[in-house]
């Protein structure tokens, strides 16, 4: 993982670059320190340091990166032209074009008003990508401002911790992933959690730290264990573990609902060899050593990633019943999983990136443009963060066409996407799919080695406006949009006006002209609309989205009627009401919860409270609420004196919970035959739901260890389980995990 760096002094920097294995233009760069540290003497970081502190360790973190001279100056200097008087003509002149490129791809449009933070946000990421596709050294510098930025957030308002963790997760760290650089993506994603849901990071932390002598331990046999076999057919072989990050194991859990133990990858040992031929072998020896899980095998080396990511992957499980991945790559393929698009500099030693093989980046590269060129037939900007978070994700599924050529798609694209996807008039032609020679509805969605065959008409028939709720990607819904907006103009007149009255009188607005003359000029004319009829059409199409901005239109429609109303009598005013507290509403799972209602609930994992638990809410950043045990480790002893008291929520049980709950038990017995028999048994003649089922022997000493995760309706039901279960002979203990 790259080194987040925090130096005070150029000769911190310069000790850095002399013990990377680069050659750099120590004149260029230290004419950039020069400069940035006369341009931000007088200023301070919220921490109360020198500014330049931020500039110095930028560029550690890229010549850790393996980034070139340039990159290192325009890293130095990346503030400048945004924070001081410093502008981009003084940069021309000083360090060349190249580092003003690189400056200003960066630079935010701050001199420009803009009418919400997400267009703002938008039109700053436009810029960035624009300047991405004629130098990708741009997006390198930003992740690298990020990552420092993250470092230090704790010096910032707790507001602007979680929206500057929040960016990072939902842009940045999705555009290092297309980019092919894990460990920048995976050192924002673990840094970003950590502030927007605290108590799922550190009950996480918690699992693995209290695994960890037990995980070292474990990963140290099984190197010795592959070395001793390996090695004997494979030379020059290399053999490490690695975890898997917080991150990925927060979606795992509490977004796909598993609990740890089902976590099959967090363990993984990752296997470097010299030759592709090598890493095939490796994979026969692993799968004669031990048993492989069936549908756990990856073959990314054939059909790599679109990050151009490569690797072997396979699941397989220890005589122990341990199970744990297995990655398998030569040591190019590492270069580029680690670094990604950054590998194109950190391993051409003196090479400059114009020398370099322009070609391979134009191809890897392709996506950035396509997702400019998109975003173009839309007047919505701020579709293109939409565009990123929804595109970009981590999560993919590869499927061929019936010519054997390989489309990779996010998860949850139906065959529409895959049409778009192909060309604009195989989807604007298509009357049906077939998948795997079997006819599909045109919402399936694709799945992972699927044969996908595209049905068309002769004739240009067109899309349909249901289409852009049952596609995925914004590639899909761009084209579907810019169909309808050249063919049917007449049409989306209509649909438009029809959507807009209809979502007018929802508000109890009425339709004026002095209302439709405030949305053309202040909302029209943002989406190129100069009449109302061409406001009707954007709406028609999909352009402008209602969503947006009816809050403005109701907004404008109080203004107005507040101007009309006459000024009020004392006798118009009605006495004053005793406000009275929100009442509890039920959000979920027989929970209630002081003054909210229709939100999401999840019960935490690190104390599985049961109906009849003493219990309280924690609100999560985008995950709604979070219960607890009052008695869990997670949850403070003092609520008034822990950071953000106001995140805990008074919460309690309905009286009468009709929903199921899952619950473990960890049961230690004296070892004999019969036991685990006894046990389901037991379990069944009370009609339990069993979810798993686990036994082991104690690592010290003669007695047995079951592991069972049950689903139970509350604490009266799971005593009873405990009591039946106690009378089972040979039973030492029963508790609640």
């Amino acid at each position: 993982m790259p080194k987040v760096r925090q130096i005070s002094t150029y000769e911190e920097l310069q000790k850095i670059i002399a013990e990377s294995e680069k050659e750099f233009d120590r004149t260029l760069i230290g004419q950039a320190f020069l400069l940035a540290d006369r341009m931000h003497r007088d200023q301070f970081r919220r921490s109360g340091e020198p500014y330049i502190i931020h500039p110095l360790s930028v560029a550690a973190i890229l010549v850790d990166l393996g980034m070139d001279s340039q990159s290192v100056a325009a890293g130095l200097l990346h503030d400048v032209v945004e924070d001081t008087s410093c502008t981009l003509d003084e940069i021309v002149q000083a360090f060349g074009q190249d580092v003003a490129l690189l400056i200003d791809g960066v630079t935010k449009l701050d001199k420009i008003p803009f009418s919400s933070r997400e267009e703002e946000q938008a039109e700053n990421l436009r810029k960035m990508l624009m300047a991405m596709a004629q130098d990708i050294r741009v997006i390198i510098i930003k992740f690298a401002d990020r990552m420092h930025n993250l470092s230090t957030l704790e010096f910032m308002s707790p507001q602007s911790q979680r929206d500057k963790a929040r960016e990072c997760l939902e842009v940045y760290a999705p555009i290092a992933h297309r980019l092919g650089m894990r460990t920048v993506k995976e050192t924002m994603e673990d840094v970003s959690l950590k502030y927007l849901d605290p108590a799922a990071y550190e009950e996480i932390n918690d699992y693995l730290t209290t695994r960890s002598t037990t995980r070292i331990q474990f990963i140290q046999d099984l190197k010795a264990l592959l070395n001793s076999r390996v090695a004997t057919a494979v030379s020059d072989v290399y053999i490490e573990g690695r975890v898997k990050s917080i991150y990925s194991i927060y979606r795992k859990m509490f977004i796909q609902g598993k609990d740890f133990e089902e976590i099959y990858d967090v363990f993984a040992m990752r296997v470097i060899v010299d030759t592709i031929e090598d890493c095939y072998n490796v994979l026969g020896i692993v799968h004669d050593m031990f048993t492989p899980l069936p549908n756990r095998f990856k073959d990314y080396i054939s059909t790599p990633k679109p990050n151009m990511y490569q690797s072997l992957h396979t699941t397989v499980i220890t005589k122990a019943g341990v199970p744990f991945e297995v990655q398998i790559r030569t040591w190019e393929m590492h270069q580029t999983a680690e670094y990604g698009i950054a590998a194109h500099w950190k391993y051409k030693i003196g090479m400059s990136a114009k020398q370099a093989d322009n070609r391979s980046l134009d191809e890897r590269l392709s996506w950035i443009r396509q997702m400019l060129e998109n975003q173009a037939d839309t007047e919505d900007i701020t579709d293109l963060v939409h565009s990123i978070k929804s595109d970009l994700i981590p999560e993919e599924v590869f499927v061929f066409t019936p010519k054997g050529d390989v489309v990779n798609l996010p998860q949850g694209s139906s065959v529409i996407d895959f049409a778009y996807a192909i060309h604009s008039a195989v989807g604007n032609r298509m009357v049906g799919a077939k998948v795997d020679k079997k006819i599909v509805p045109l919402d399936y969605k694709v799945k992972t080695g699927e044969i996908i065959e595209v049905l068309t008409s002769k004739e240009t028939r067109g899309p349909n406006r249901d289409w852009l709720t049952l596609v995925r990607t914004s590639e899909a819904r761009s084209k579907i949009r810019a169909w309808f907006k050249k063919e049917r103009r007449e049409e989306n007149i209509a649909e438009g006006r029809s959507e807009l009255e209809k979502e007018l009188r929802r508000s109890n607005i009425p339709v004026t002209p002095e209302l439709m003359a405030f949305m053309v000029d202040s909302i029209g004319r943002r989406h190129n609309c100069s009449t109302v009829e061409d406001l009707y059409a954007a709406i028609g199409y999909g352009g402008v989205q209602l969503w947006k901005i009816m809050p403005r239109v109701r907004e404008e429609y109080q203004r107005m009627v507040k101007a009309a109303a006459p000024p009020l009598s004392n006798q118009d005013i009605p006495p004053l009401v005793q406000n009275t507290p929100a009442p509890s509403r039920k959000i979920s799972g027989g929970v209630l919860v002081d003054g909210m209602d229709n939100c999401l609930v999840k019960l935490s994992r690190c104390c599985n409270p049961l109906p009849g638990d003493d219990i309280i809410g924690f609100i999560t950043r985008g995950f709604g609420v979070s219960i607890h045990k009052r008695s869990c480790r997670n949850v403070p002893r003092d609520l008034t004196d822990c950071p953000e008291p106001e995140r805990w929520v008074s919460a309690h049980w309905e009286g009468d919970v009709k929903d199921d709950f899952k619950s473990t038990l960890h049961i230690v017995a004296v070892d004999r035959s019969g036991l685990l028999f006894d046990v389901t048994q037991q379990l069944s003649n009370m009609n339990v739901f069993i979810h798993s089922l686990n036994c082991r022997p104690e690592k010290s000493g003669p007695n047995a260890v079951i592991s069972t995760t049950v689903s139970i309706n509350g604490l009266p039901q799971l005593q009873n389980i405990i009591d039946r279960l106690s009378r089972i002979k040979g039973v030492l203990s029963i508790d609640r995990t």
